[in-house]
């Protein structure tokens, strides 16, 4: 098998854009391919994958073979149904790719309804094939960015860093490790990333919050950030997550500085103390 540089295969998602834009208006099962992810927004480098939606024709979805079709994009190392139910593909360069198999009639219908999660700037770019005005008009409707709404999703997270990091505790206390290990990394640690952006006005990149921490946030956060990390080693994990916390409890307390976010003070300090002395 060849060995493709960096440079390739940012080439190689291009030209494999403009392939599917070529396929997309010769198959006429097709009425609207929309591109998302980074290409879209203008981010993707080397390691990109290529995400997009095909929407079928409503009575011809059943039948529509998606590894066959994709195929013509350049030869398949792997393709199946993912656990989010969207056909994941492995191309022989190794790039990814993630498509969905959608109905036209009410998956165009969907895309408005994105707003706030997904973000096309350049909307008639990402759009490779429209037979109808449809998907257009749609995408259009994710154009502009639009930040999350602060002082409710600042007590959302609040109030989610105190839930989850209470069952870590108790985790913890069981003496399952491992568990512990995956909930802090898995499920809390996105939570602070997501507090933490919305407190310094960095929220581009929301729904995947740890995506270019190293260019997005301060020196400080990133360092509090990694102090939350760990092997999942007992001793390891246990320092991780008190360090975790005492940065969820900052970050709580700074969001209720700026937007009277309720904090249950009394209920941190009893999380910490299951912490600091599980038994």
């Amino acid at each position: 098998m060849p060995v493709h540089s960096p440079r390739s295969h940012r080439s190689a998602l291009d030209d494999r854009i403009a392939r599917l834009r070529q396929l997309a208006h010769a198959d006429t099962r097709l009425e609207g391919v929309l591109l998302y992810g980074s290409w879209t927004v203008g981010e993707a480098d080397a390691h990109s994958d290529i995400e997009a939606y095909l929407y079928i024709k409503d009575d011809l979805l059943a039948d529509f073979d998606g590894p066959g079709f994709l195929a013509q994009l350049a030869p398949l190392e792997l393709a199946y149904t993912n656990m989010y139910g969207i056909l994941a593909v492995v191309f022989d360069d190794l790039m990814r790719g993630e498509f969905h198999l959608t109905p036209a009639g009410p998956g165009i219908d969907e895309v408005p309804t994105w707003r706030g999660m997904v973000h096309l700037p350049r909307p008639d770019d990402a759009v490779l094939l429209d037979r109808t005005g449809r998907l257009t008009k749609a995408a259009r409707e994710l154009a502009g960015f639009r930040p999350p709404e602060p002082v409710t999703t600042a007590q959302r997270l609040t109030d989610e860093l105190t839930n989850w990091t209470l069952m870590l505790a108790h985790v913890l206390a069981r003496g399952e490790i491992a568990r512990a290990h995956n909930l802090l990394h898995a499920v809390v640690a996105p939570q602070q990333l997501q507090l933490c952006r919305l407190l310094r006005d960095s929220t581009a990149h929301w729904l995947t919050p740890s995506r270019a921490l190293e260019q997005d946030l301060p020196d400080t956060d990133r360092r509090r950030y990694v102090s939350t990390t760990a092997a999942a080693r007992e001793e390891d994990v246990r320092t991780a997550a008190r360090d975790s916390w005492r940065w969820s409890r900052d970050l709580a307390a700074e969001a209720a500085g700026r937007w009277s976010v309720h904090v249950p003070r009394a209920l941190h300090e009893r999380i910490a103390g299951l912490l600091d002395d599980p038994r």
